[in-house]
């Protein structure tokens, strides 16, 4: 019976394995370095994705996972039902033109994951920012906008997660096209305002960006907020 159960296990591993190194090729294949999105070109390819989300729609997290591997699913599954969301209304100028029964992108239930459905909402504040919280969650999670940090071109896994979230964490803050740093005064990305809870659980937002920072921020700078830019991500 044991030897049975190992060999289920294995199976499962497996296919879960293949699944994710198929959205990673899918990223890797269609999403530049800068995050671009090739979305015509997804489109074409979209069977890729669906199977992809039916693997998200048969998979629940185990008891057993290890917190990087439920990260790094729940991150792969909001980013893959986003492009999906994306994907059944193009050609769009925005995903804030999306409207399902009424309700934005965020609080339309779509996204299925072991049998359950969810928003992306839920998903995000839910599952990700409540039970892991760890603020580079939001250099993870995609919602596909120009302001958004940029989407990864890979798929997330137990073992790449740390070091990615690490790098576009470092990405993200220095982008000048994102936030704006000198010594003395700081125009940031209104994800630090919007998440600030996240980002000062140890210090301020400053001592946040210090810790990626080029330039280091004098503790009392002067901080603005950019406008977001929410036109699509595309190419």
């Amino acid at each position: 019976m044991k030897r049975f159960l190992s060999i289920v296990s294995l199976f499962l591993f497996i296919g879960a394995s293949a699944q994710t190194s198929e959205f990673n090729n899918l990223l890797q294949s269609h999403v530049d370095a800068k995050g671009n999105v090739d979305y015509k070109s997804l489109k074409a390819n979209e069977s890729q994705l669906d199977a992809f989300l039916n693997y998200l729609s048969n998979t629940k997290p185990q008891d057993d996972w290890s917190a990087n591997k439920e990260k790094a699913f729940w991150i792969n599954a909001y980013n893959a039902y986003t492009i999906k969301l994306i994907l059944e209304n193009y050609p769009i100028k925005s995903i804030m033109d999306i409207k399902k029964k009424g309700k934005s992108a965020w609080k339309y239930s779509f996204a299925k994951v072991g049998g359950t459905t969810y928003t992306l909402d839920h998903i995000e504040h839910e599952i990700l920012r409540k039970k892991f919280k760890d603020p580079r969650i939001h250099v993870g999670v995609n919602c596909a906008s120009g302001s958004c940090p940029k989407l990864a071109n890979l798929a997330f896994t137990e073992n790449n997660i740390e070091s990615e979230l690490e790098r576009l964490m470092k990405e993200f803050i220095n982008d000048p096209n994102r936030n704006k740093l000198t010594n003395k005064k700081v125009q940031i990305s209104e994800i630090f305002n919007w998440f600030r809870d996240d980002f000062t659980a140890d210090g301020t937002v400053i001592d946040y960006i210090n810790k990626y920072a080029d330039v280091k921020v004098h503790k009392r700078a002067k901080i603005k907020h950019l406008p977001y830019d929410w036109s699509l991500n595309g190419k």
